[in-house]
């Protein structure tokens, strides 16, 4: 069935919410576009990126071109994604820094919906099924609990996190902005979106667009051989991720940017006098957050000696459970 330009808009909008999802540090937007129903059509438009493409541009004209390429779907998704990465980072920047438990709370309750509606995708539940989620959900907690690097200014370095970072992001439950974070990158990218850096934000675009293309073949090669277990796989990979959007976290060691040492959070003597909020102005400024935990609401509270913000963190995992519902009855609409 053609679709109208009301189907290209409803695509653009999945597109601003997998943008959005993508520029928080734990949340994938791979996981928005499997719930909205545009997943495989996805992976399968950017593996059909090849040399034929360019052959039926100048034998058949641009429009036999376009058509082949699924030109209509690349250009809503992607003017979604664009706009609402670039525009949502710097958001999701100040919501991290200033209101950590709210952001945090509505992308948990977002991703444990997420893992009902991709496991249910699973067709047959065998040892084979089961042992891949395992192994996805322990692998992508392993990578949660993983220490960020330093950041570096290597133009090779941006090019490669770019690429391993856009696995991530079409991976459902790793998130691209959480890689680039491991990888040191998410600072200097971060800086050079806010200052236009032109420079580097074209050597991570570049890095992105080749780990991407050789990603997607090999996606598009094992939905087509081991579905089912492709999908356990994420739907543990989804699992996993459930670790990094915990809202209650404390902080147990940090980087000291200036000289690089490495130090524990206790250790840190200027700190502790400091109240929640202006300790993470301080970690942010003065040091980098290393290693952090999760933790119970109340131990959050009594560490911190301030209010654990529950109720209202419940609420918004009720609203991030229920937009996931609204993504999905809209893609089973439109798929």
């Amino acid at each position: 069935m053609q679709r109208q330009l009301k189907d290209y808009l409803i695509i653009s909008l999945k597109g601003l919410a997998m943008g959005a999802a993508d520029a928080v540090p734990g949340v994938s937007g791979g996981t928005i576009a499997f719930i909205s129903g545009i997943y495989e059509e996805l992976i399968a438009t950017i593996s059909g990126i090849n040399l034929s493409l360019f052959k039926t541009l100048k034998s058949e004209g641009f429009s036999a071109f376009w058509t082949q390429l699924n030109g209509n779907f690349i250009l809503a998704l992607l003017s979604g994604i664009v706009v609402s990465f670039i525009s949502f980072m710097r958001v999701a920047k100040y919501l991290l820094e200033h209101h950590p438990i709210y952001i945090w709370s509505f992308f948990f309750g977002l991703i444990i919906a997420s893992i009902f509606f991709v496991g249910k995708q699973i067709e047959r539940w065998n040892i084979a099924a089961i042992l891949s989620l395992i192994i996805g959900a322990v692998l992508a907690y392993y990578i949660t609990t993983l220490p960020s690097l330093n950041s570096s200014e290597n133009p090779w370095f941006l090019f490669l996190a770019g690429a391993i970072a856009i696995c991530a992001m079409i991976l459902p439950g790793i998130s691209g902005s959480f890689i680039l974070l491991i990888l040191g990158a998410y600072k200097t990218l971060s800086d050079a979106l806010h200052d236009f850096d032109v420079k580097k934000i074209i050597l991570f675009v570049s890095g992105a667009l080749v780990g991407l293309l050789s990603f997607s073949h090999l996606l598009k090669w094992l939905f087509k051989h081991y579905h089912n277990i492709t999908l356990a796989v994420l739907t543990g990979f989804i699992f996993g991720s459930l670790n990094k959007v915990w809202p209650w976290k404390l902080t147990t060691t940090v980087l000291e940017k200036e000289t690089g040492r490495i130090l524990p959070f206790s250790e840190v003597s200027e700190l502790g006098t400091l109240s929640i909020f202006e300790q993470h102005t301080q970690v942010t400024e003065v040091y980098k957050t290393v290693v952090e935990r999760s933790t119970f609401p109340a131990v959050y509270a009594d560490m911190n000696q301030i209010d654990a913000h529950l109720i209202p963190a419940i609420g918004l995992m009720i609203a991030g459970f229920l937009t996931i519902f609204i993504l999905e009855k809209v893609g089973t609409k439109r798929s």
